[in-house]
């Protein structure tokens, strides 16, 4: 199938203004991601007075914990409805639209600048790196957070691997950077040194993404993803049934009681500007 003539910066940024898109991401996955703000924040050095830069802010859990810390933050998102759902959650913290490869602000303005989950969202992320790097002070740290390896990282895992065994990725989206690019600690070290950082370090963060039920993790992705939903709505019927009873099958495996706790860890990689 021939590849879509928008960009893929323009894919995402679409995919995100549709506020039921938003609603689901933050009802659902916001439970999983959240589980690493304390540990982003920790990497970043964020505490009392630092001014922080919470780029990709969504609905804005990261900037909202750093400004329980004292922090002087500023949230920053493409999409004009999590901005306004950030400012509805957090009306104390300032929250901006624009764009992570172009950053609206002044060289050596921020003591951190973090990233939750945001990097694989982005058509070029490393110059999103190049302008956190600009916009810090001296000394400054950045710090970011993606979804581990797909073997590890097991809804995301489990449905790329049944949509390769009973579907296809052909299926004419816009071409973007490889979504599990930075869960390879390697990359995220090699990204930024590359940006000019130092002392780079790469770890994991343990969470769970708990359901009552394993169709649910296919109900989620289909819903309140981008990428992943648009992939599956492009899906043949029969494939997209088999991909459901795959993905099923693997989330059987984690009853855990009445529940299922599904692996869903992170990378956090960190680095300091010199």
């Amino acid at each position: 199938m021939a590849a879509s003539s928008q960009s893929f910066h323009d894919f995402e940024q679409a995919g995100w203004e549709d506020a039921g898109v938003v609603a689901k991401y933050h009802e659902h996955l916001s439970e999983v991601t959240t589980q690493s703000v304390s540990a982003i924040l920790d990497a970043a050095g964020v505490r009392e007075g630092s001014r922080v830069l919470d780029v990709a802010t969504g609905a804005g859990y990261i900037a909202g914990a750093a400004a329980q810390r004292g922090a002087d933050a500023i949230g920053l998102d493409f999409s004009e409805p999590q901005v306004r759902q950030a400012r509805a959650r957090y009306p104390a913290v300032r929250f901006e639209h624009g764009d992570a490869e172009a950053l609206p602000f002044e060289a050596e303005t921020f003591d951190a600048v973090v990233n939750g989950f945001g990097m694989c969202h982005l058509p070029d992320p490393h110059a999103a790196l190049r302008e956190a790097y600009r916009v810090l002070k001296r000394g400054g740290r950045v710090a970011f957070t993606v979804w581990d390896t797909p073997e590890r990282a097991v809804g995301f895992g489990a449905l790329y691997a049944a949509i390769r065994a009973h579907g296809s990725f052909d299926v004419g989206l816009p071409e973007g950077p490889n979504f599990f690019l930075f869960s390879d600690p390697d990359q995220s070290k090699y990204a930024l040194t590359n940006a000019g950082f130092l002392s780079v370090s790469c770890r994991q963060v343990p969470q769970v993404w708990r359901v009552s039920d394993p169709d649910k993790v296919f109900e989620v992705l289909s819903g309140a993803t981008v990428r992943a939903s648009a992939t599956l709505r492009a899906q043949t019927s029969q494939a997209r049934e088999a991909i459901r009873a795959a993905l099923r099958g693997t989330i059987s495996a984690y009853k855990a009681g009445t529940h299922f706790e599904v692996p869903a860890p992170a990378v956090l990689a960190s680095a300091v500007k010199a």
